[in-house]
């Protein structure tokens, strides 16, 4: 668009040639005095700084400037107030006394003490000391299906406070919906769909409540025969196993005779390593029951010799009656009323009264048998401490794939932590590992001590429940701490004898050796896996050093590792 005179173009030209474009910089002057309008009378003085710096600042005196042009005076609105003047500064007398033990310090303008108090004083808040930790046990429930495994456990959850009252009410809601109403306090740990649908624990189960002395990770193992590979695993973390028996008739004889889940799970438990038992006699309420002593009297009495006979001492096995369904003598103690005849301590008191299971880890390597992995902004796994101590930011290596990992984040009852110890169960977050790297079995171990990989040893085995006999050839599936593998008998290289405790021997003192061996034996056998494990000496680590071995949805034998790979060609006479 064009101009509408070409002059006004020569007069702008003018105009900013008059500029002045050596004139000095702007600087603010924090202590000129504050700007009041003419008609609003004498301007404050400014305030003096009594700090050790300058005092008096003077005026800045305008710039005097022949080039510039003049301007008209703008036209001023009239205020009807005037702007607040600050008030004098109040000069402190260097030349006052010290007094005499104190320090003299230096003193404050009025201006600055009204800045300070107008100003938000910052504290920080400080952490609180951290409660030494409770003690860490990790219980299973175990036994025949139907026994009332998660009812227990989700009244046990509901009793300590870890699931409220209107969670509760909303599954009995739902429950009853689908002609469900006595299955509502197991929703609490059976939480998909296919488990509330048939009222089967298909996966273990995980919950965590505490008690004035302890902290617990509750492991909810499933009952049926088509799911005890679930419940090896569950079993490997655990410290203490709840055996559930249903007092009802009929319910007990199935659990117990041969080939009912009762059996195979005591088994299995003390395979795992678990030393104390405790058995809870469930559905003491039971109408066909009704608390009557000789129904607990009977079952105590079939109980107690099996076992013994599997290895546990009197000392180690604890019966009590409960009601998981009412939540008797879970809590608070039976009303004497209801069952005169037991005065013992009620489950959590009982499990509150346990001995620690900690050990003394100090010098010792870092194990850990992974149970399970999953992806949430990261790798993730899980499992038991089953030696040594992990903290934050510390390096592992994960076997048998010999990559080395970093520990970002320790988990404890879904808790942040620092470190966890041994026997801890606990997930860790992994750096420099996909979550397809890794598989349950794998072990981190620490960056100078790896546990051993190998895919022979020798083995000392139980055999358990048989159809047939046992000969090199012979293939089964070996769970061992969270592994899984199918394995083949190479050679039966010794037979136990159970009167003397040492291998058999012949007349010229050499071992000898079965063609085979049939149900109730004890022998000695190299196995050869299918793949390389990670695997230890029993005797070293315990934990990585038994397992169990199945055939057909059976459990056919019990184990634990004496030697691996290339040390097999000497057999202990221990």
């Amino acid at each position: 668009m064009e101009p509408d005179s070409w002059e006004e173009i020569e007069n702008a030209e003018n105009r900013m040639s008059n500029l002045n474009i050596n004139a000095a910089s702007f600087v603010p002057n924090a202590f000129a005095p504050a700007f009041v309008p003419r008609f609003g009378g004498s301007p404050a003085p400014a305030p003096t700084q009594t700090n050790g710096f300058q005092e008096g600042i003077p005026k800045a005196e305008p710039v005097n400037d022949s080039n510039f042009a003049e301007h008209k005076e703008a036209k001023i609105i009239s205020m009807d107030e005037e702007s607040p003047k600050l008030p004098e500064p109040e000069e402190s007398s260097m030349d006052e006394p010290e007094v005499e033990g104190e320090p003299m310090e230096p003193t404050e303008s009025a201006s600055e003490a009204a800045a300070m108090e107008a100003c938000p004083v910052i504290v920080k808040k400080q952490s609180k000391p951290k409660a030494k930790r409770k003690d860490n046990v990790n219980i299973v429930f175990i036994g025949h299906v139907d026994a009332g495994k998660s009812t227990i456990g989700g009244h046990i959850l509901y009793l300590t406070g870890q699931v409220d009252k209107r969670t509760l009410e909303k599954y009995e809601k739902e429950a009853k919906e689908m002609n469900r109403e006595s299955w509502y306090l197991s929703w609490a740990l059976d939480t998909n769909d296919e488990e509330r649908d048939k009222g089967k624990t298909v996966e273990v189960g995980r919950g965590y409540f505490e008690t004035d002395k302890k902290r617990f990770t509750l492991l909810d193992a499933p009952g049926h025969k088509c799911f005890v590979s679930n419940m090896i695993g569950g079993a490997a973390q655990a410290d203490v196993g709840i055996l559930v028996i249903s007092a009802r008739k009929g319910e007990f004889e199935t659990g117990f005779d041969r080939g009912g889940q009762t059996r195979e799970h005591a088994l299995l438990i003390k395979t795992a390593g678990v030393k104390h038992l405790i058995i809870l006699i469930n559905k003491m309420d039971d109408p066909s029951v009704g608390w009557d002593k000789n129904r607990y009297d009977e079952i105590v009495n079939r109980l107690g010799p099996f076992l013994k006979q599997n290895g546990f001492r009197p000392s180690d096995i604890k019966f009590m009656p409960a009601s998981g369904l009412t939540g008797a003598n879970l809590k608070e103690k039976i009303d004497p009323a209801v069952c005169p005849w037991y005065d013992g301590l009620p489950f959590l008191s009982y499990l509150d009264s346990l001995p620690s299971f900690k050990q003394d880890q100090t010098g010792k390597p870092f194990r850990m048998s992974i149970v399970e992995k999953y992806r949430d902004m990261g790798t993730f796994v899980m499992g038991k401490v089953i030696s040594g101590i992990i903290a934050k930011n510390e390096n592992l290596t994960i076997m048998p794939n010999k990559t080395t990992v970093q520990v970002t984040d320790v988990l404890i009852d879904d808790e942040d932590s620092e470190m966890a110890d041994c026997g801890d169960n606990v997930k860790l977050k992994l750096k420099n590992i996909e979550e397809e790297d890794v598989s349950a079995g794998m072990v981190l171990c620490s960056l100078d001590n790896h546990c051993k990989i190998a895919d022979r040893f020798l083995a000392k085995i139980q055999l358990v429940e048989l159809r047939n006999i046992i000969a090199p050839g012979f293939n089964c599936i070996m769970h061992i701490h969270n592994a899984v593998v199918e394995v083949s008998f190479q050679e039966l290289v010794g037979l136990f004898d159970k009167k003397t405790g040492k291998r058999m021997i012949d007349k010229e003192g050499k071992a000898v050796k079965p063609r085979c061996a049939k149900e109730r034996d004890v022998v000695f056998a190299k196995l050869q896996c299918s793949s390389a494990i990670c695997i230890e000496s029993f005797d070293q680590f315990p934990q990585m050093g038994r397992f169990t071995l199945r055939d057909e949805g059976k459990t056919i034998a019990v184990g634990m590792v004496l030697k691996a790979s290339d040390q097999l060609f000497t057999v202990s006479n221990n």
